[in-house]
């Protein structure tokens, strides 16, 4: 990611996509032994292999046309060169190295493997997924859609440059306002956390699209911003998922606790069954874990844009920078979508909080000391508990506060999105 982050060069950026992306095909199979995480893995594996063949393809083509591969060199044929077939290939490579970035992040319509992989991966994994690569690509697209720009605007040059400029921007805008509705209406009908959290991604994309889109200063402070934002909450929030199902996967053995979670064991030994793969398997959580509960439904409200979370202001800046840079249609329907998705983080709210139902808990009130239980431990005829470490309890406090009390300092993280923006649109 870093090196992907300051790639300079063609042949750097698409050795560093493919450097990161096979460490995530491997790390999304990480467990063999299991179906669904071997699915995930060749699905992931099939999908993003298609994108690399699209940015290579982008890539091979600038190369074609102008003989270089070093951006700042690229940009400085542009400058001097009058030639329509050096422009068109130059704009049809943009365009096909942007495809294939929009469908590495997930974004609309590219977005059919994200859920999938999502959902079939192990939690601790689906963290990985959910952020890193997507921090990585999206400053890069910044770097090359703003570079671009820049060099665009300070030189005279043809109308097929400015056409091209505009061809990539309305892709974006297309894609941005896809990932806004299908993100927000398909995520409505999940059941499953993991898939109803890859679709809250997707409509989190749309909104970095248009922040990208606009390409102004106001948008490009609003676009590191909402990275920002985007990346405490949503590790955050799956770090406290991964904690509940630590915490859940057993208690101490008697009648008068809540045993094993039903269903959660499978035929293999794999630490994914401390998963929590349903909304219903939150349900009565305030009761067992009330701290967790408790940063769990800060961090969705925060995803929802509920005042005065950090996510409220992250999208605020990415409305205010689109309406004062005309662009109301696409405004009026990211407002309309972040009131539609604040219901089914809602719903995962209602779900946590509710009393569980003892007719329930008849199921797993009792399990028989046997040692073929995958992952447990018998000692004393207790069972063996996994704890969440302070590490991770550190991390869960601080991310917590961070998106709880933002508004109490915000200086501090606003001055530096500001410099930032202003660093990179002014280069």
């Amino acid at each position: 990611a870093l090196f992907l982050i300051s790639s300079g060069d063609l042949v750097s950026m698409y050795l560093s996509i493919e450097l990161q992306s096979f460490a995530l095909y491997i790390l999304a199979s990480l467990y063999k032994e299991k179906y669904s995480s071997t699915s995930a893995g060749l699905k992931y594996f099939l999908l993003g292999g298609l994108s690399s063949c699209i940015i290579l393809l982008g890539s091979g083509l600038i190369y074609f046309y102008t003989g270089l591969t070093n951006l700042e060199s690229i940009y400085t044929l542009i400058s001097v060169s009058n030639f329509n077939n050096i422009s068109q290939g130059l704009i049809l490579g943009l365009i096909l190295i942007f495809i294939g970035f929009l469908f590495k992040v997930a974004a609309a319509p590219l977005h059919n493997w994200a859920p999938d992989v999502y959902d079939e991966s192990p939690t601790i994994v689906t963290i990985w997924l959910t952020i890193m690569p997507k921090i990585a690509i999206f400053i890069l697209l910044l770097d090359l859609f703003t570079g671009s720009t820049s060099w665009l605007n300070n030189l005279n040059l043809e109308y097929n440059f400015t056409q091209g400029y505009e061809i990539i921007k309305n892709l974006l805008l297309i894609s941005s306002l896809f990932s806004l509705i299908i993100g927000t209406v398909v995520g409505l009908a999940q059941s499953k956390i993991k898939r109803l959290l890859a679709y809250s991604t997707i409509s989190h994309v749309g909104f970095l699209l248009l922040a990208l889109a606009i390409n102004s200063e106001q948008s490009v402070e609003s676009f590191i911003f909402y990275i920002i934002q985007y990346s405490i909450t949503n590790l955050n929030t799956f770090l406290i998922i991964l904690a509940i199902g630590y915490l859940n996967f057993h208690k101490k053995f008697n009648a008068n606790k809540k045993g094993f979670r039903y269903g959660i064991y499978s035929d293999t030994n794999n630490i994914e069954n401390l998963d929590i793969r349903f909304i219903t398997e939150l349900k009565g959580q305030f009761m067992h874990n009330p701290l967790l509960s408790i940063s769990l439904a800060i961090c969705l409200f925060s995803m929802a844009g509920i005042p005065p979370l950090i996510g409220f202001f992250s999208k605020q800046m990415v409305l205010y920078s689109a309406i004062q840079s005309g662009y109301y249609f696409m405004a009026i329907v990211a407002i309309i979508v972040s009131v539609i998705s604040a219901s089914y983080y809602l719903k995962i709210v209602r779900i946590l909080f509710s009393s569980e139902d003892k007719s329930e808990l008849k199921n797993d009130a009792y399990f028989p000391l046997n040692k073929n239980i995958p992952f447990v431990d018998i000692h004393d005829n207790y069972y063996v508990s996994y704890y969440v470490t302070s590490i991770h309890s550190f991390l869960i406090s601080t991310l917590t506060l961070i998106i709880l009390l933002f508004m109490l300092k915000p200086s501090l993280l606003l001055n530096s999105t500001q410099l930032l923006s202003l660093s990179l649109f002014n280069c």
